[in-house]
This record gives structure tokens, C-alpha cells and sequence, in this order.
């Protein structure tokens, strides 16, 4: 048996496992709230909680979000093993949806909140981590592969 829409186990793979390799380097690393600036104003890596959405959307909102991403993860796994061929980039949206959904997740059941250290000082945004990173960037995926699938349209002569 060959496994089907292998980009996307990947991505999913990579994702989740670089967001927890970063969670766990942070927190082994850091006290709550330490910051270190890499460059001075503009991004530092801070050890913040959330316990919203990313980039603290729905903040205090723990016990819906963790169900809404357990659901999100799930629906993802059983459209990547039952489902129809993808294509290379809607694979790599959804795997990595995949993984920064079961990465944050996996914080929210296990320590109630989500650890978030990526600090864009410059334009004062909201302090985020890797999961969040990887999943605007599985939508963005998403979008390139919309528009590169061809439109059924009806030609009139």
C-alpha cells in the first residue's frame, strides 16, 4: 500500500515537530516573560502564554479552542487518508494547517494555554510561535492552489 498525498504527512510532520522542538526549547530556556532581543526594537524571542487563538484572537477562550482544534486535526487526518488525491500545494496548505493545529492543540490539552515567543517588535504584533507561522502559511498554500486550478466555464459562440 502506497501512501497517498505524501507531501502533506510530511509538511503535517514537519510542522508539528518543529513547533514542539521550538515549545520545548523556549520553555527549557526561558522564564515567563524573559525577552532576548536578536535585533534591538525590531524581534526578540519572548516567553509569553495565550490562551486565545493565534496571535491572541479570542483570548481566555482555551476550553472551545482546544475542541475546535482536536476537530480541525481529525477532520485534516481522515481528508488526508480517505480522501481524493491533492494536488502539490493543497497538500502542503493542509499538512501544514495540520500541524500547527495539532502543535497548538496539544498545548491547549496539555497545559491549558498555548506557548507563543516569536516578538515583531517593529510593527507591534502580537506575540506568536511556529504553529501560527505554519498555519498562514498553509493558507496562503491554499490560495496559490485555488488559483491555479482552471475555472469550468461555459464558452459561448
Amino acid at each position: 500500500m502506497t501512501l497517498q498525498n505524501r507531501l502533506f504527512w510530511i509538511a503535517a510532520f514537519i510542522a508539528f515537530f518543529l513547533d514542539q522542538l521550538t515549545k520545548y526549547w523556549v520553555v527549557q530556556t526561558f522564564k515567563l516573560g524573559e525577552t532576548l532581543p536578536l535585533i534591538q526594537g525590531v524581534f526578540h524571542f519572548t516567553y509569553v502564554t495565550n490562551t486565545g487563538a493565534a496571535f491572541s484572537l479570542l483570548s481566555g477562550k482555551v476550553e472551545w479552542l482546544r475542541w475546535l482544534s482536536l476537530g480541525v486535526s481529525l477532520v485534516l487526518i481522515a481528508w488526508g487518508i480517505f480522501g481524493s488525491m491533492l494536488s502539490r500545494w493543497d497538500q502542503l496548505g493542509y499538512g501544514l494547517i495540520l500541524g500547527g493545529a495539532m502543535g497548538n492543540g496539544i498545548d491547549r490539552f496539555v497545559l491549558g494555554y498555548v506557548v507563543d515567543f516569536l516578538d515583531f517588535r517593529l510593527i507591534n504584533f502580537a506575540v506568536f510561535n511556529i504553529a501560527d507561522s505554519f498555519i498562514s502559511i498553509g493558507i496562503v498554500c491554499l490560495l496559490i492552489a485555488s488559483f491555479q486550478k482552471t475555472p469550468t466555464t461555459n464558452h459561448r459562440r
